[in-house]
């Protein structure tokens, strides 16, 4: 990383991260929308190329509207007014218009703001703990996509290869940068076996349950994200990851059946478990290696 961000007092750049971690949070509210839904209209057009031919392809593809990450602008969804850029600031703009539309006055969700604090204060942590070096970059990189993933695998049950793919070779490459064996895995062959090894223990597990009741117990998407996770920690995290999202994804989902009715039958999406986990992970990894050791000892 550039030697001259070493001017700067930690506290500066502890805030610079926190000021780009909610403008990247606001972008991870476009992705988490979005993404699905051009998903959708990928499958779609793919859809039609097998089942009508590539002509019946082509047309479907002619009549959806330009959509994707950056058209068209975000609009208002019950009065369709465009959302101008003062209307857009992280944070500030849902407090000032106070969680309503500026224009028909319809309540914005706040999962919004929410996101987007969310966003700031994680990437904040990550320079003041890892520093403005290669680590601190990685860690930054690895909380964003950790945060799209949860979200669109709570909304849609799906965890996109376009982000897990990437977050996979990422991790790998990020094990080969210099950044005195903080973070990420240590060493490259700790990042491919972890990498290799987190996609196989969710592979078993899935196949070990599906045999025995005959139903799918989570999806693949999953494992390429435990993949992920594996090549950017290394194998050493692999049983706090999976200690920790399974117990905490066990509790909800009882909690969850008990308490708010959700039928047992409807999955619960394990993704959102996994990326707490990671996060927690990549934070206080060494921690918490240490109190599992105590207490299996």
């Amino acid at each position: 990383m550039p030697d001259y961000l070493s001017i700067y007092p930690p506290e500066v750049l502890v805030a610079f991260a926190g000021i780009l971690g909610l403008l990247v949070g606001s972008f991870l509210n476009v992705v988490i929308y979005r993404l699905p839904v051009m998903m959708e209209r990928d499958f779609r057009v793919q859809a039609k190329a097998i089942l009508d031919g590539e002509a019946a392809a082509l047309q479907e593809l002619e009549s959806q509207d330009a959509f994707n990450l950056m058209v068209p602008r975000s609009r208002c969804p019950k009065c369709n007014t465009q959302i101008d850029a003062l209307q857009n600031i992280p944070l500030i703009s849902w407090l000032l218009l106070r969680g309503k539309c500026a224009q028909c006055r319809t309540p914005i969700s706040a999962r919004y703001p929410i996101i987007e604090a969310l966003t700031g204060v994680l990437t904040a942590f990550v320079i003041y703990k890892f520093g403005a070096n290669w680590a601190g970059l990685g860690g930054m990189l690895l909380i964003w996509a950790l945060i799209a993933l949860a979200m669109i695998d709570y909304d849609t049950q799906l965890l996109p290869d376009q982000i897990t793919l990437p977050l996979l070779w990422l991790g790998i490459i990020f094990s080969m940068l210099p950044h005195a064996d903080v973070f990420p895995a240590g060493s490259l062959e700790n990042s491919v076996i972890g990498a290799i090894a987190g996609y196989l223990a969710l592979w078993l597990v899935y196949w070990g349950f599906k045999l025995a009741t005959g139903k799918e117990g989570m999806g693949y998407g999953d494992f390429k994200l435990l993949a992920g996770l594996g090549a950017w920690l290394g194998w050493q995290m692999l049983p706090a990851i999976i200690l920790f999202s399974a117990v905490v994804g066990a509790v909800t989902g009882v909690a969850m059946i008990v308490f708010a009715g959700h039928r047992r039958e409807v999955p619960i999406p394990f993704g959102p478990y996994l990326a707490g986990a990671g996060i927690l992970a990549m934070l206080w990894g060494a921690e918490l290696n240490d109190l599992l050791g105590q207490r299996v000892n």
